[in-house]
């Protein structure tokens, strides 16, 4: 027999080595397609997860805090708090107590206890410059009660950067987690895995 009628088209082994070769190649795009999914799983779990307990919460408690200051400043017909006239000083002590201050603690504790999930590899100034100045509202807050109110502000000023840094990095995350979950492959991926997951769970 020739050897050569090995490779003839329509011999039985070439029927056998095709067979074998779009198996493997099979098996590749499976592999790959499984490895890439897998690594978008990890990553939207990283980002809901930064989004949930990070920078969701602290860009809701910086709008928030950012609405009500300029509510008080309509109110008192300025453009900025400071001076703080004597006769605002009663209203600013009670929004300062009762809505500034409570946000600035929601907003430190995220940041000190949740600071592995910030997105860069340094802890960015401007969060430290918050908490530094959150430290001096507190300080002051000490002095108020007990009567002493000739410090009316914090002594270390509130870094401009900081809500910048805020909405730039919510937005940017909450960007991200929509391409990630409107990914064609990614759905297809899903609706795969939750069939597998209810099929299982049939058996």
């Amino acid at each position: 027999m020739d050897d050569s009628s090995f490779f003839m088209p329509g011999s039985g082994q070439t029927a056998v080595v095709l067979t074998i070769v779009l198996a493997f190649a099979g098996y590749l795009v499976t592999f790959w397609s499984t490895r890439m999914m897998a690594r978008r799983a990890d990553r939207l779990r990283l980002v809901n997860q930064r989004l949930n307990e990070f920078y969701g919460p602290l860009y809701v408690a910086t709008v928030t805090g950012n609405i009500a200051y300029k509510a008080l400043l309509q109110k008192q017909g300025k453009t900025q708090c400071h001076p703080i006239r004597d006769k605002d000083l009663p209203e600013w002590i009670l929004w300062m107590k009762s809505i500034f201050m409570p946000l600035n603690d929601v907003r430190e504790k995220i940041i000190i206890e949740n600071a592995h999930l910030i997105v860069e590899e340094e802890m960015p100034q401007c969060l430290l410059d918050f908490v530094t100045h959150v430290v001096g509202y507190k300080a002051m807050l000490s002095k108020w009660a007990e009567g002493d109110y000739t410090e009316r502000r914090s002594m270390i000023g509130w870094p401009p950067e900081f809500d910048i840094y805020v909405e730039r990095s919510y937005r940017a995350l909450k960007a991200e987690q929509t391409r990630l979950l409107h990914n064609a492959l990614w759905r297809w991926w899903r609706r795969l895995t939750k069939r597998k997951a209810k099929e299982l769970a049939g058996n």
